[in-house]
């Protein structure tokens, strides 16, 4: 399965588009009936608005997608939600904008517009991370070698999941399964064949 983005922590976005308030409240659901909580939560807390319109994307996926206009016309407000998660490629997450009604109309491209923009500044309000497919690696070698090893890893981004420093240093690596072979070998060449790699599992991982 690919990588792929989920959320952390969510957040919040307000826009104003021609006196109209549009806030959108974006969190975690990891099942559709948490999603359908979390809006009609949404909706009790701003149940003075004219609209809350939402839209999630649910599954490792991505498999399961819903969105509402909620009284605004046809496809100007929950499609265009739907298609800024999609396009970020974040998971299990629903949305909520709330627009509160400044007496202008907007027209079609304007509430498209105003919704996918109040998307969009909600999502950079959140803590977003990748879920990597990954392998847990044990290293072993000697203090020679450490050095050597935390100086490859630094390069290329990668920090220890663990480090036992004895006699010797044991050290636990999650790296992404695309990097594995090529981090092997590297870390043969500068300990000069003298560390000890093996591969205890693969997992999916945060980072």
């Amino acid at each position: 399965m690919d990588a792929y983005k989920v959320l952390l922590e969510g957040g919040e976005g307000e826009i104003v588009e021609k006196k109209s308030r549009f806030i959108a409240t974006v969190a975690k659901c990891e099942t559709e009936e948490e999603a359908v909580r979390f809006i009609e939560s949404i909706k009790k807390k701003y149940w003075d608005a004219r609209h809350n319109c939402s839209a999630f994307v649910i599954g490792d996926r991505g498999e399961l997608t819903r969105c509402s206009d909620d009284g605004e016309p046809s496809g100007t407000a929950g499609r265009p939600m739907l298609e800024v998660l999609l396009g970020e490629g974040v998971r299990n997450v629903a949305v909520v904008v709330t627009r509160y009604f400044g007496g202008v109309l907007l027209g079609t491209g304007g509430l498209v517009r105003a919704y996918t923009q109040a998307v969009k500044e909600g999502l950079n309000n959140c803590v977003i991370g990748t879920n990597r497919h990954g392998c847990e690696l044990e290293v072993i070698t000697d203090y020679n070698g450490v050095g050597k090893i935390l100086y490859l890893l630094g390069q290329r981004g990668l920090e220890p999941a663990s480090s036992d420093y004895t006699d010797i240093v044991t050290l636990k690596l999650i790296v992404p399964v695309e990097e594995e072979e090529s981090l092997r070998r590297e870390i043969t060449e500068v300990t000069m064949g003298r560390a000890q790699i093996e591969k205890l599992g693969e997992l999916y991982y945060i980072s």
